[in-house]
């Protein structure tokens, strides 16, 4: 069933943590060199310098991100739209060229009151060490969280 499909009645509130995690197109690395991973971390920042959210803690792997997120201004599926079309954008002139970036949609996860916040970011930094990028958290340098 596509991303589309899953979130069809699915409502995101201002003010509610979320996971948001994504994959490049075809699952490719593209985020093995520095100037590419800043292409997605400089929109991290750029949304959330706009007052649209408050990142908590995000991961940019070699094919996929984590980027957990509290939504202040905006909506999910038009944070997504605009993480992905803007690094999109900025990936493909870093390449000097055209070429499909994301795999389509997004998986969300709305982080519930009982869970932990910290437990949540935890778990996303620690995607590095489960894949064999890093020894421990805090190792690998394409992670942040404001626990760390």
């Amino acid at each position: 069933m596509s991303s589309h499909r899953l979130r069809l009645g699915r409502r995101s509130s201002i003010g509610q943590a979320y996971v948001l995690t994504t994959a490049t197109h075809q699952r490719r690395r593209l985020f093995e060199c520095e100037a590419a991973v800043a292409c997605v971390i400089d929109q991290f920042h750029y949304i959330e310098q706009q007052g649209l959210v408050q990142s908590l803690a995000w991961v940019v792997m070699p094919d996929h991100v984590h980027w957990m997120l509290e939504l202040r201004a905006a909506h999910l599926p038009d944070i997504a739209r605009r993480m992905k079309s803007s690094s999109a954008l900025a990936l493909n002139r870093l390449a000097a060229c055209r070429s499909t970036v994301w795999q389509p949609g997004y998986f969300d996860h709305a982080v519930r009151a009982e869970e932990s916040l910290a437990r949540q970011a935890l778990y996303i930094l620690g995607n590095p060490v489960r894949a064999g990028l890093a020894g421990q958290i805090g190792e690998y340098p394409y992670a942040w969280s404001v626990w760390l």
